[in-house]
């Protein structure tokens, strides 16, 4: 695991600045503080920090092929790498290490970049072919591995955070203004965009190759949807996902350094911790955060008993709202885009806590409810759209029965009487940004008309609405997985895992979606993954040896965090102050008074929008230069113009155009 930065100039004469790679390292130091290497040769510069996990001795980076004339920098792991070793090895191919980061070279000598196919693991790496002049970067299949790119006009500039690409001045602050808009509806940034213009993050299972005068950007992979291709018998899905479960624990144990587990007092955390002690000499870690109140479930005593069952060392944590306020800027600094994720602040404590037991690498139980559906909001509209298929076109007294279920005192009444008039796809943008919410619901009277105008022609749930149009003949509970698979699980919770982890300079790994697990989720029929009330089904039964039948039983609730209560107590006034400061966001894309009386009445009970505009205005406060937001906004017209002329001088002096990320199909 470890932090890639680098840059290609399109002059191939050009060499790049030693100091100025120096600098984009440094910015990404705590994800590799074992160590860092370079390699410069006009036009190129690779750069790589550190941590080390597999091959202590001789895996430093960048590295090449025996003639030097492939090299690669590459933040992850392979899993799967001693095999394909052993396939490269019986061809001819010479190594000069014992790690994984070696096998990309020599099997992209073999493949070109089909060679990303071949690879079964965690992912981003930047491959340099001397004698092609070509460069390729790409990202794994889920999107474990974050990548970002951008390009200056003379160059593309890349790195495992934005932090890198900001440390080169040709970079731009440019703020990516409808960005904010896409944001608060999902409460995080689905799709390539960032809140910077012109800086763009590789989706996943995408790979970008620059050659010559021509850029590309191509999918290898993506979840295939199709329920006739699983086991027809419940029994043998069961006894399937069993055997593909321990593989892939077993695969991910694969480690010089120890390894310990993230428990969150679940089902998923408790079956990975489960098979991973078959693979552990010694007593392994295990990690926790939990809190006590009488209307919050502590995690403590589940994990515990997991403990127990497996015979861990057992370590726990837990933190105050001062703890929590204190840290939100480093927060926003380290996640690098705005993201509604208060349970991530905790992670960053139970990281750091294993980090100081000398654990470098943690397992977590992440994925199992994209992929199975775990969620509650998937049997909750899989019944409300029975409920509107049973109705037909009497769907009007659907609509009636909701709200009187609301005027009875049911707090969700009114949600499900909005939607029961809605097609699914006109309401299941994802997880976090149903038209329901307080925010999504007041924002024509919230947004400033010159905001609003900024806005027009941009539509905030169109990265939804292109993933909805592939599965679209698919049951409606695998669209949601599908969709929730392909933006919440890469741009929410799997970033927030990378960057929080790796900001205490641990490696988080996640065994449930490798892409065999994922593939063969995606083949069975819904009913194996929900039926009824009964959610993940064929993942309890095949976990039903090893999970206590306490934790296998209770009701879900993740990994918790007492935010709300905070936002409304102890940090009100915090809030209050930062959101209504001069120059805010809320004194420059709202509707002043009404900005203010949402703020002031607590979101209308809306924690996630007021936390979502507090990480919104702390990161803008962070990442441009403490500009009022203001000023961006009636800029940004001169800005573009700017932009728009530099960019045509640029392509009269070079041709290479700046990538489109509509994707190729998978080849």
């Amino acid at each position: 695991m470890c932090g890639i930065c680098g840059k290609l100039y399109f002059d191939r004469e050009r060499p790049v600045d030693p100091d100025l790679l120096g600098r984009m390292m440094d910015s990404i130091a705590h994800r590799g503080p074992d160590g860092q290497g370079s390699h410069l040769r006009a036009p190129v510069g690779l750069g790589h920090r550190r941590l080390s996990i597999i091959d202590l001795d001789t895996g430093g980076q960048p590295m090449c092929n025996e003639d030097a004339t492939v090299w690669v920098v590459f933040n992850g792991e392979i899993y799967n790498f001693r095999e394909l070793r052993a396939q490269l090895e019986r061809k001819g191919h010479r190594f000069s290490s014992a790690s994984d980061t070696e096998v990309i070279v020599h099997l992209y000598e073999e493949l070109g970049d089909d060679c990303v196919s071949r690879l079964n693991g965690m992912f981003a790496f930047a491959l340099w072919d001397e004698r092609r002049q070509r460069l390729l970067l790409a990202r794994d299949r889920v999107g474990i591995k974050p990548l970002y790119f951008t390009c200056t006009g003379n160059a593309i500039v890349f790195g495992s955070e934005i932090k890198a690409l900001l440390a080169d001045p040709d970079v731009r602050r440019q703020l990516n203004l409808p960005a904010i808009d896409r944001f608060l509806t999902y409460h995080y940034l689905p799709g390539d965009e960032t809140m910077f213009e012109g800086i763009s993050k590789l989706p996943a299972g995408h790979c970008l190759t620059v050659e010559g005068d021509k850029m590309s950007v191509r999918q290898y992979w993506d979840l295939r949807v199709d329920e006739a291709t699983g086991p027809r018998r419940f029994g043998d899905a069961v006894a399937q996902l069993q055997e593909l479960l321990a593989a892939s624990v077993k695969d991910h144990m694969i480690s010089d350094v120890p390894v310990g587990v993230l428990l969150s007092g679940g089902i998923d955390s408790t079956a990975i911790l489960g098979h991973a002690v078959e693979h552990s000499a010694a007593p392994m870690h295990t990690f926790t955060m939990g809190f006590s109140g009488n209307d919050f479930d502590d995690e403590r005593p589940f994990a515990k008993l997991a403990s127990r069952k497996f015979g861990t060392t057992h370590h726990e944590i837990s933190m105050d709202a001062d703890e929590f306020r204190q840290f939100l800027p480093q927060y926003v600094w380290h996640m690098e885009e705005p993201v509604c994720e208060p349970p991530a602040v905790g992670l960053f404590f139970v990281s750091r806590l294993a980090r100081q037991c000398s654990v470098k690498v943690l397992l977590s139980g992440e994925g199992g409810d994209e992929a199975f559906g775990g969620y509650q909001d998937y049997r909750n509209l899989l019944l409300l759209e029975s409920l509107k298929s049973a109705f037909g076109p009497a769907k009007g007294l659907l609509k009636l029965g909701f709200e009187a279920l609301s005027c009875a005192g049911w707090k969700r009444g009114a949600h499900y009487a909005a939607l029961s008039g809605l097609p699914l796809a006109d309401y299941y943008f994802s997880r976090t940004a149903s038209p329901t919410t307080p925010f999504n619901r007041l924002k024509s009277s919230l947004y400033s008309r010159e905001f609003s105008a900024a806005l027009q022609g941009r539509h905030a749930d169109a990265p939804s609405r292109l993933l909805w149009d592939r599965v679209r003949h698919q049951s409606p509970l695998n669209q949601m997985l599908y969709v929730d698979s392909k933006t919440w699980l890469p741009d929410d919770l799997l970033l927030k895992a990378d960057k929080m982890t790796m900001a205490t300079s641990v490696e988080l790994r996640v065994p449930l979606l490798d892409a065999r697990i994922l593939e063969f989720a995606a083949s069975l029929p819904a009913s194996y993954k929900v039926r009824g009330t009964d959610l993940k089904r064929v993942l309890k039964a095949a976990l039903r040896a090893i999970v206590p039948k306490q934790i296998l039983q209770r009701r879900k609730t993740g990994f918790p965090l007492p935010y709300e209560g905070w936002l409304r107590n102890e940090l009100r006034e915090f809030v209050s102050d930062t959101l209504t400061s001069s120059g805010s966001i809320g004194e420059s894309c709202f509707s002043r008074d009404a900005y203010r009386r949402f703020v002031h009445e607590g979101g209308q009970g809306g924690s996630k929008e007021i936390f979502s505009l507090l990480v919104l205005e702390l990161w803008s406060r962070r990442f441009l230069h403490e500009r009022p937001i203001r000023q961006w906004t009636f800029e940004r017209e001169q800005v573009a113009g700017e932009a728009a002329t530099s960019q045509r001088e640029a392509h009269l002096a070079d041709p290479l155009p700046t990538p489109s990320l509509a994707s190729a199909p998978p080849g």
